[in-house]
């Protein structure tokens, strides 16, 4: 395979993965506190031997996919009324305890009581305080959750919720279901600001989400020109060298 066509390949393999990471993008528009992501590329260079005609060696220019990137930015904080609905703003994630015992950290606060009174997340997860999960038994009548954290309720003081931060969140990893997981030791916020009855909107904007998707088509239609082209040169060729004969 010559140099063109393996350059436009690279190419086409860039366009595909910027297209799915978009489509990504746009399907979590309304989960909340998702994080848009972009791909980062770089370029590779290769030297190759010159052809017929040039001299010295040739520089080769390839897309070489070098992950993704995470924008940080907080979203808008949306006001639902439900009192298990969490929204942080500013720095920090919460705590959650996964059914099969690890730990992991979302800023998702959309969260519910299961049948023990235990703040959960929709796929089960324990939303844990400083001294772990906190009970809510009907006694507690309305829960109040400040600003700082501190859970209210009828009875007093149930818990303080453990909201926590990383000294570089780029690393989190992705885990699923609005959930990261990192080797970092985590740090407490020193000035949790926590609204109740709030979500935090994705970070995700449609309309330039469909902008890059529109750029990303172009390109790729480009390159896809340019590899026609090339293949009706070397056919158009092959036509030429095999009548030269007749």
């Amino acid at each position: 395979m010559d140099n063109t066509l393996l350059v436009a390949l690279s190419q086409q393999l860039a366009s595909y993965r910027s297209m799915d990471v978009i489509a990504n993008n746009m399907a979590n528009i309304n989960t909340p506190a998702y994080k848009r992501e972009s791909m980062r590329f770089e370029e590779y260079v290769q030297q190759s031997r010159p052809a017929e005609g040039e001299s010295g060696m040739q520089r080769i220019s390839f897309v070489q996919d070098k992950g993704t990137l995470r924008d940080l930015t907080q979203g808008a904080l949306t006001h639902t009324g439900a009192p298990f609905d969490l929204a942080i703003s500013g720095k920090g994630y919460f705590t959650i305890q996964t059914p099969n015992g690890s730990t992991r950290y979302t800023r998702n606060g959309h969260f519910t009581l299961d049948g023990s009174g235990q703040i959960v997340t929709e796929d089960g997860g324990v939303l844990q305080a400083d001294g772990g999960p906190v009970t809510i038994t009907n006694d507690d009548g309305d829960i109040h959750i400040a600003q700082d954290g501190t859970i209210t309720g009828a009875r007093g003081q149930i818990g303080k919720l453990k909201l926590v931060t990383f000294n570089d969140e780029a690393a989190l990893k992705k885990e699923g279901a609005s959930l990261y997981s990192t080797s970092q030791q985590p740090t407490a916020v020193e000035t949790p600001v926590i609204a109740q009855g709030s979500l935090e909107e994705s970070n995700v904007q449609p309309v330039l989400e469909m902008s890059h998707m529109l750029e990303v088509m172009r390109a790729y239609q480009t390159t896809a020109s340019l590899t026609q082209s090339q293949d009706d040169l070397k056919r158009n060729a092959i036509d030429k060298l095999g009548s030269v004969g007749n």
